[in-house]
Parts: C-alpha cells; structure tokens; sequence
C-alpha cells in the first residue's frame, strides 16, 4: 500500500513540475495578455510556496534511518524562504535601493554523524 502512496507522491510532483514549466514557457496570444513583472513575481511566489511545502512533506517521509549522505531539506527550506522574502520585499520596497540578501547555501547533501564508540 505504500508502494501506491510513493508513486501517486511522485507522480503529483512530476506533474506540478511540468505545469511549472509549461507556465514559464507557454506565449501569449497578443500583446495584451503579456504578464507585467509583478504578476510573473506574484506568480513565482506561489510556485515557492508550493517547492517549500514539497520538500517539507518528503522531509517528513523521509526515511528515518540515515545513510551516510542524506539529503538535507532544513536548508533547502531555509533557501526557499530566502528567495521568498527577497522577491516580496521586491515587490513591496521599504527603502529606494534593495539590500543584498545573503548568499544562498546551496549544499543540501549532508554527510550523516558517526557515533564515537569508547
């Protein structure tokens, strides 16, 4: 039964993945149905939104067992709020100049702790 729950989880994704790019690639019919930048940005906030909460639920089906490497979803978690509150604070400006945010991570394969036996 489980089995079943996997590939249903895997084939959503897949498919949310590909009405992602099929949203980034498709062109408009005329020129007044070109998105203005913020509604693309609104847009990629959503699309955030919906990674994030993805890596949080395979976060939590993770196996509980570690290997050696692992992959690590706390930072990958961490990034995606980054780029969010980058993009918001875009749309939304508390100043004239943007600030640089904070270089993003990026490693997300975490090598597990061996345990020290005395």
């Amino acid at each position: 039964m489980k089995l079943i729950s996997k590939q249903s989880l895997i084939l959503s994704r897949a498919l949310s993945a590909f009405v992602f790019m099929a949203m980034l690639i498709a062109q408009p019919a005329n020129a007044s149905e070109i998105p203005t930048e913020p509604e693309l940005l609104t847009a990629l906030l959503r699309q955030l939104a919906l990674a994030d909460r993805l890596a949080k639920q395979s976060a939590d089906s993770a196996p509980q067992e570690r290997s050696r490497y692992h992959f690590d979803y706390q930072r990958l978690s961490a990034d995606l709020q980054r780029i969010q509150v980058g993009v918001h604070n875009y749309l939304t400006p508390q100043r004239a100049q943007p600030r640089d945010a904070d270089a993003l991570l990026g490693e997300y394969r975490q090598e597990a702790k061996r345990e020290v036996i005395k």
